[in-house]
């Protein structure tokens, strides 16, 4: 208080007298500049990664300008009037991004356009011979039909192509016909607005066809040979990721149902194949109005045999997926199991992958040239690999017995393999209530005569460890064991059948392998026939 009656004095500290507007602060002016650079950067990658797109939108520009110098000039608009909007709303509606698709849409256009045109004029003459009484009941019922009808035959399987050009009948039959009745001349309503639908697709055909044409032929052709790039990229990548995984690093299992797999980019690009079939489809229906142009110079392309190939590729590479699924399953085959035949798959999926890619080739150079040698490569390396597997099938099981060798000597495998710590004739020893004592029994011999029986109690309890973790799978603690009991009975034959189904995923993962080889021989058939189809080259001609 300052000595006067009901009057208080309050201290201000300087400093909380300096606020900070929000929004003007240093910092906001930074995070506001770094949003923004990332958002001009994210721009930048998306026009870099395909630059069709920019010369798309700098196209679409071009015409809209070209059609809106028809209004901005006083001569057309004279003589068009306000009608010559229509022209600008044709060149938005009809621009696509391919010129086939261009054309496409250019012909429901004009086809909508003229039968809604034909169809109002000839209504309105019937509604004003009928009367000003009866001529807006016919008017209404023209419209409630003409919706009706054309919204069922949309919908109709077989006309589904045509969808937009009843879309036009719908809307330019009602705003010709409910202009020209309240205009009073429905004739010359609707022949203007025919005019300026006309000027409008003819500007937006002739900018898409002779500036950077954009040519949906190219895009298919270059799509398949993609993806047939993608599918033998995928095919290498998850056969080597499967032979050098060590089983020391795998994914958590949110990251497996999410696809997250950053250290794999041919997956993605392969998955990607499986979801192609509308974008081919789309492509190959805006191909078939497209011109001859390029290297695609003769009439009625086969583009519907680059949809069959395609079909044929996902085929297999859906045995690709499903190997990636092998690869990052829970339950893994031991490293040194995969290593016994990894020449064999190694092998099949190289030459598998150069099979797959030279196809690819062949459709991009539109070349012919044989594949008989490829296949038996193929076919060979596979051979070997079912051998292989059959030979040496009682490695896939925990529970087996030796093959008698009095009979019949075991074959081998490659040589290159002997050097590596794994005994093809007991790959997965037989793990029992006496291996454990047997390996202390040889620790008690080992150890000299003067270690104190604690020490050499701690030496059992170590060996003993050793022999759960080793016997284990799924891997637990050593306090899991010990809470269950040990290693009792019943616990073994359990342990045995899951080291069982461990082993049993590479027979999975060679299945795998063994049938996409399998489905090469439709692909190969497949390509041969759009070859014949599409009158490819023999190489070297």
């Amino acid at each position: 208080m300052n000595g006067k009656k009901g009057s208080f004095e309050i201290n201000i500290p300087p400093e909380a007298t300096k606020s900070k507007l929000p929004g003007t602060s240093k910092e906001g002016s930074i995070g506001a500049f770094s949003s923004c650079k990332a958002w001009i950067w994210s721009v930048w990658e998306f026009a870099k990664e395909d630059s069709n797109r920019v010369k798309f939108a700098l196209k679409v520009g071009l015409a809209v300008l070209l059609v809106s110098l028809l209004i901005l000039f006083r001569a057309p608009y004279d003589i068009f009037g306000t009608n010559i909007i229509w022209s600008i709303l044709t060149v938005a509606i009809m621009f696509e991004y391919t010129v086939g698709a261009t054309f496409n849409r250019g012909f429901n256009r004009a086809l909508g356009s003229l039968l809604a045109g034909v169809l109002a004029i000839a209504v309105a003459q019937l509604a004003i011979q009928s009367g000003r009484v009866a001529e807006p009941i016919i008017i209404g019922i023209s419209i409630f039909l003409i919706g009706s009808i054309t919204s069922f035959m949309k919908l109709w399987p077989s006309l589904v192509p045509y969808e937009y050009g009843f879309r036009v009948i719908l809307f330019t039959y009602c705003l010709i016909i409910v202009s020209g009745y309240r205009m009073g001349n429905p004739i010359t309503t609707a022949m203007d607005r025919l005019y300026s639908i006309a000027i409008g697709g003819f500007v937006a055909v002739l900018v898409n066809v002779f500036v950077f044409p954009i040519w949906a032929g190219e895009q298919l052709h270059k799509e398949l040979v993609n993806s047939f790039n993608s599918v033998a990229d995928s095919l290498e990548e998850c056969v080597k990721k499967y032979l050098e995984d060590e089983g020391l690093d795998h994914p958590e299992f949110s990251k497996t149902v999410m696809d997250e797999f950053p250290d794999e980019p041919n997956y993605r690009r392969c998955k990607s194949t499986l979801n192609s079939s509308a974008k081919l489809e789309s492509l190959a229906n805006s191909a078939k109005w497209e011109p001859p142009h390029g290297k695609f110079g003769h009439f009625f392309y086969p583009w519907s045999e680059y949809v069959k190939v395609g079909a044929v590729l996902r085929y297999c590479a859906y045995e690709v997926m499903a190997l990636h699924g092998v690869l990052h399953s829970e339950i893994q085959a031991p490293h040194n199991l995969r290593f016994t035949f990894y020449s064999e798959i190694q092998e099949a999926a190289t030459h598998a992958a150069e099979l797959v890619r030279s196809l690819g080739k062949d459709i991009s150079n539109m070349k012919r040239s044989p594949k008989t040698s490829l296949l038996k490569k193929v076919h060979s390396a596979t051979e070997r690999l079912q051998r292989a597997i059959d030979m040496h099938s009682y490695l896939l099981t925990s529970n087996f017995d030796p093959p008698d060798n009095s009979s019949k000597p075991l074959t081998k495998l490659p040589v290159t393999f002997s050097t590596t710590q794994y005994d093809l004739s007991n790959p997965l020893t037989e793990f029992d209530s006496n291996s454990t004592e047997n390996n202390l029994s040889q620790i008690n011999e080992n150890m000299p005569s003067g270690t104190p029986p604690q020490q050499t109690e701690s030496y059992h309890e170590m060996m003993r460890k050793q022999s759960r973790r080793l016997h284990s799978w799924p891997s637990r603690e050593v306090d899991a064991f010990e809470e269950e009991g040990g290693l009792s009975m019943d616990l073994l034959p359990r342990m045995k059948a899951l080291e069982s189904t461990a082993a049993l995923s590479l027979a999975n993962f060679t299945s795998l392998l063994i049938e996409f080889v399998a489905r090469l021989d439709h692909l190969v058939e497949a390509v041969d026939e759009l070859s014949k189809m599409a009158k490819f080259n023999h190489e070297g001609v």
